[in-house]
């Protein structure tokens, strides 16, 4: 009886390693769903690159600043798009600055300082199976980036250009959108 109990204890015991699988991790290198890339040049030298000057970028309709576009000196965006829509709108606000007023204690009377331009990214969404333990990420199909016009006539943002015709996001390797101011 006792061979019995521990050849039933041995086969349950092999029966359990044999169906155990292994963890489901999404590995950090897995791509996900992709930010749209945004580069910015000269529209007086196209093909020069051209760095934006203390550029904020802020959703509309929302307070929050994206992180490290907070007057930040740069050449590229990598701009999250909204999955639960069709489009994605931001603030991009040139030579960004708080004046204070003269009441450095007062922030009730201050006020930014720089040029605001918005910009309206369109698109429809499809998801993509990644794996079983990373789930679906979201691509970006027809993409289309408007810049808003500005009730004040002085837009920084003079032209868009598209990197191809029916421009989709689905990696964040290269730009999408090349911006000229």
């Amino acid at each position: 009886m006792k061979k019995i109990s521990l050849l039933l204890i041995l086969l349950l015991a092999i029966g359990i390693i044999i169906s155990c699988e292994r963890d489901d991790i999404c590995p950090e290198s897995t791509p996900t769903t992709p930010k749209l890339i945004i580069e910015f040049y000269d529209s007086a030298n196209p093909e020069s690159v051209k760095f934006v000057p203390q550029i904020r970028v802020q959703g509309v309709n929302n307070d929050g600043v994206l992180e490290g576009y907070n007057a930040a000196n740069v050449q590229k965006l990598e701009l999250p798009l909204r999955t639960d829509t069709t489009a994605t709108q931001y603030r991009l606000h040139r030579n960004y600055s708080i004046n204070n007023g003269g009441t450095p204690d007062d922030p009730s009377d201050d006020f930014p300082n720089g040029n605001e331009d918005i910009i309206t990214i369109k698109y429809t969404t499809e998801q993509v199976f990644v794996s079983r333990a990373c789930g679906y990420k979201t691509v970006f199909k027809n993409v289309s980036l408007t810049i808003e016009p500005d009730t004040n006539p002085d837009n920084w943002i003079l032209s868009r250009q598209s990197v191809t015709d029916n421009q989709s996001v689905e990696d964040e390797t290269t730009a999408h959108f090349y911006l000229f101011f």
